[in-house]
């Protein structure tokens, strides 16, 4: 089997893995670069979601890459104009011409003899071999092939169409259908006000409530600032003044829940009117951002509601008919098309299996090093964003993180590295901080996070740009090495 080589495989063609591919070839250029993809596109989440009004769920100006401007009018974009957006920008810098379409990595073995990574992967239903010295995963953490589908108690007595959202049928007619929307999360809310425009009526049937704020899908400050100023320091301007805006609201709400709530529910009084209850509908259990807050541009979801072309009903499922879904109420809510708006399957670095010098390595058994390499695993990284921030924001900082890495190591002459916990069995916790369903069914798959820095990702922007842009790299937890000729002894770094 014939095996190629690389200096730096990235995984995934994503919104990350082509701000990856840019930030390597713009800072590493002497570094040969592949990025494998294991679906035929680029843009990740953004190609795979094709359901309708998909959206972000944060602004472009942050969303967007901070090396190439966001031009578009709304700053709330749809999920094709993202696409759109991430395509241009991999064509743009030439990031395209590294992509493997197709190539789905099952394994990846790490030689210290060597200081390779040995993968084995998947081509056209074929094993492949590849080898690289840096392994960067920037490949999200959704399960592509399936969401997630609760077990519905009688659901087969039920003569409609279900659907799930991470699998629309492109071919799905619901104009003049009735439509229970089973869910409250941000797909929920995105999906309601998009049907209600065609269907006959949309039901909202959640279980539990979210907290859901309404803002602009438009920024009057940029479009204002694109008029007078060059276009890279206004992105820069509006940029800085979201991410501020977006740090003051997560710590209202972890440090002033109260207040936050008083905002939220005042917010959505506005769209509703007096006379409909938020009681219990838009009351969740628990505080502000202990799940992650839903955005409807412009009102859109209270809009849809206030018209009565959408509706919202709080219970829990107790069985199906063959028209329908009951409910623990008695109620019956009629329905044409029931959509499983019920959350994603969540899977760490890919479904990768990895193993080192031998030895298999189970992601769950790791500790997160600075958010973004794992113990034990050498000469690798992950990206991960932020759950109260953009994405993008944390994803950039992470490859100028690596960037900064790989030319650290080459000064040096160092092989390699590898994150070391000084106790192996430090107190964990769960290295995504919310409480959502679909986090908490996978957290023990992930890396853990220990009680402290560095084993304790930051959820400050600020922090992390100044740590990962400018802070020392050698430190007691990330060992340096050199391997010898032979392959034969290892020396630390200082």
């Amino acid at each position: 089997m014939s095996v190629e080589h690389f200096d730096v495989l990235v995984v995934g063609a994503g919104l990350s893995g082509i701000g990856a591919g840019y930030h390597l070839k713009t800072r590493c250029p002497e570094r040969s670069l592949a990025i494998l993809e294991a679906r035929e596109s680029i843009g990740g989440t953004w190609d795979l979601f094709r359901y309708p009004g998909v959206r972000s769920d944060s602004d472009m100006f942050t969303l967007g890459y901070a090396f190439r401007p966001w031009k578009a009018g709304k700053a709330i974009a749809d999920g094709a104009s993202i696409l759109e957006y991430i395509r241009d920008t991999a064509r743009e810098f030439g990031i395209d011409r590294h992509i493997r379409f197709g190539h789905r990595i099952v394994s990846a073995a790490w030689s210290s003899q060597h200081a390779l990574w040995q993968l084995q992967v998947e081509v056209g239903g074929q094993l492949r071999g590849f080898t690289c010295n840096f392994l960067y995963l920037c490949s999200g953490y959704y399960r592509y092939d399936a969401g997630h589908l609760p077990a519905f108690p009688g659901i087969e007595r039920f003569k409609g169409r279900l659907v799930h959202p991470q699998q629309w049928p492109q071919d799905l007619d619901y104009q003049g259908k009735r439509i229970v929307v089973v869910g409250s999360g941000a797909t929920a809310v995105t999906l309601v006000p998009s049907l209600a425009g065609e269907a006959a009526h949309v039901t909202m049937l959640q279980r539990s409530p979210s907290y859901v704020l309404s803002l602009p899908d438009t920024d009057a400050l940029a479009d204002g600032l694109r008029k007078v100023l060059p276009e890279k320091l206004a992105h820069k301007l509006v940029r800085a003044k979201n991410v501020l805006l977006s740090m003051f609201l997560y710590r209202l709400c972890r440090h002033r829940p109260d207040l936050a709530k008083r905002l939220i529910r005042g917010g959505m009084r506005r769209y509703l009117g007096e006379g409909f209850p938020l009681d219990p509908h838009f009351a969740p259990s628990y505080q502000p951002w202990d799940q992650r807050l839903c955005l409807v541009p412009n009102g859109d979801l209270f809009r849809a509601l206030r018209k009565g072309s959408a509706s919202i009903v709080t219970d829990r499922i107790e069985g199906f008919s063959e028209h329908g879904v009951r409910l623990a109420s008695g109620q019956e809510l009629a329905a044409d098309i029931l959509v499983a708006a019920t959350g994603l399957e969540l899977v760490p670095c890919g479904g990768i299996r990895f193993e080192v010098d031998g030895c298999p390595v189970a992601v769950g058994d790791t500790y997160s090093y600075k958010g973004l390499m794992m113990s034990g695993l050498p000469n690798a990284a992950v990206c991960v964003g932020y759950t109260h921030l953009s994405w993008t924001l944390r994803a950039d900082l992470a490859s100028l993180y690596v960037c900064r890495l790989l030319r650290y190591m080459a000064r040096k002459g160092y092989s390699h590295c590898v994150a070391q916990a000084d106790d192996p069995r430090m107190p964990a916790a769960p290295l995504l901080d919310l409480q959502s369903g679909y986090i908490l069914r996978a957290a023990p798959l992930f890396p853990k996070q220990g009680p402290g820095a560095p084993w304790r990702q930051k959820q400050s922007y600020l922090g992390d740009l100044l740590d990962m842009r400018f802070g020392r790299l050698a430190q007691r937890n990330l060992k340096f090495h050199r391997a010898t000729p032979a392959g034969e002894t290892l020396q630390p770094g200082t």
